[in-house]
């Protein structure tokens, strides 16, 4: 299809701007990174927001980044199908954790999540309760998965977020998406890993 074609050559130049010498993303006001076209993808906002530890920012530059790079259909509904998580840009998606890696001191990413999900044998709610994603409710008293609407109950500090615990995946269409994104083939290599 035309969008996947369109996508690759903006996903290409992420890759490549972000693989530039280190000193380049620490030294400097911010990399050089340079996406001419308004439709590409452009990591600027997300790279600004992480480095400023900004989490909670980042956290929805990082979801708005999945539905651009999910494609014209998932810009159009606002979301990303579990169905097209698998089949995300890899050059784009390495390219976003390897800042969430970086700028976290390896603490919050998908490949972090990934582990967390293997080492608690996939069971949603054991993955939920290791990287603080459930609460006890005041009135009932009872865990429950904790909240994004309204006051956000996350926690957006590397001081108090737990490991693992950004970005944010929602669960609100069930865990399919999650799990998609755990399971996207690029995190079985190390050819999306860069030293930033």
């Amino acid at each position: 299809t035309p969008a996947a074609p369109a996508r690759r050559p903006h996903a290409a130049r992420l890759a490549a701007a972000l693989a530039g010498p280190p000193q380049a993303m620490e030294t400097g006001p911010r990399p050089a990174v340079t996406i001419e076209d308004a439709g590409g993808i452009d990591p600027t906002p997300l790279i600004d927001q992480l480095r400023a530890g900004d989490f909670e920012a980042a956290d929805q530059t990082t979801r708005d980044l999945l539905i651009e790079i999910a494609g014209a259909d998932a810009t159009k509904r606002g979301y990303v199908y579990w169905t097209e998580a698998r089949t995300l840009d890899a050059a784009a998606l390495g390219a976003v954790e390897n800042l969430w890696l970086h700028y976290s001191d390896g603490k919050f990413g998908y490949t972090v999540q990934k582990d967390v999900w293997r080492r608690q044998k996939g069971v949603f709610d054991r993955f939920c309760d290791k990287i603080g994603w459930t609460t006890k409710d005041e009135v009932t008293g009872q865990a429950r998965k904790r909240r994004w609407f309204g006051q956000s109950e996350f926690f957006y500090t590397l001081q108090e977020a737990p490991k693992g615990h950004l970005p944010l995946t929602s669960a609100l269409r069930g865990t399919q998406l999650l799990k998609a994104l755990l399971q996207h083939p690029l995190w079985e290599t190390d050819d999306w890993k860069r030293d930033l």
